[in-house]
């Protein structure tokens, strides 16, 4: 019995000594689904993955046609616009978001930012989503803050022939990891 401690003992000290992930997120996805046209349904999803060890996230915010077959684009007379609105309940973070796309314009406020993206015309499903990144900065220090909640929400208006709807807010929230 003595043996079989001593051995436990050693494969357990062994396990502490194994290599751990160099960087964890924090992560949250949300989605929503509301009737388009016949069997169709428009989807908007949010998701967001934040990082402790330089007080960073990257987010993802989207759109696209959910179809008896699966997951699809628009037609080609698609008009869009989504908004996604990036925010904490902490009032001391300062939330400093870019995104990537094409036709984006990032509105900065006192504690939230808010991205408009403007889609045109078909194409596939990750044509319609913006991607970026947010550096949570503390207020009082200009140093990373990460003790605080990150909220994405996107909601998006699509117009198509015979379809001119707008989604509810979809919310993604989590905190740094």
């Amino acid at each position: 019995m003595n043996r079989l401690m001593t051995g436990f003992a050693v494969v357990g000290s062994m396990l502490t000594f194994l290599p751990t992930p160099v960087c964890s997120a924090a992560s949250n996805t949300a989605t929503t689904l509301i009737p388009l046209d016949g069997p169709n349904q428009l989807e908007t999803h949010t998701t967001v993955d934040c990082f402790r060890a330089d007080g960073h996230c990257d987010f993802t915010a989207g759109a696209d046609m959910r179809t008896p077959d699966g997951v699809t684009g628009f037609p080609p007379s698609l008009w869009a616009r989504q908004t996604t609105e990036i925010r904490s309940s902490n009032r001391l973070a300062y939330l400093d978001a870019h995104a990537n796309g094409q036709y984006e314009r990032v509105m900065k406020a006192m504690g939230s930012d808010e991205i408009t993206s403007v889609y045109f015309g078909d194409g596939p499903p990750d044509k319609y989503q913006t991607t970026g990144r947010i550096d949570s900065t503390d207020w009082s220090t200009g140093q990373p803050k990460t003790d605080v909640n990150v909220i994405v929400c996107t909601h998006v208006q699509v117009v198509y022939t015979g379809v001119n709807v707008t989604s509810p807010s979809t919310c993604a929230q989590t905190t740094f990891s």
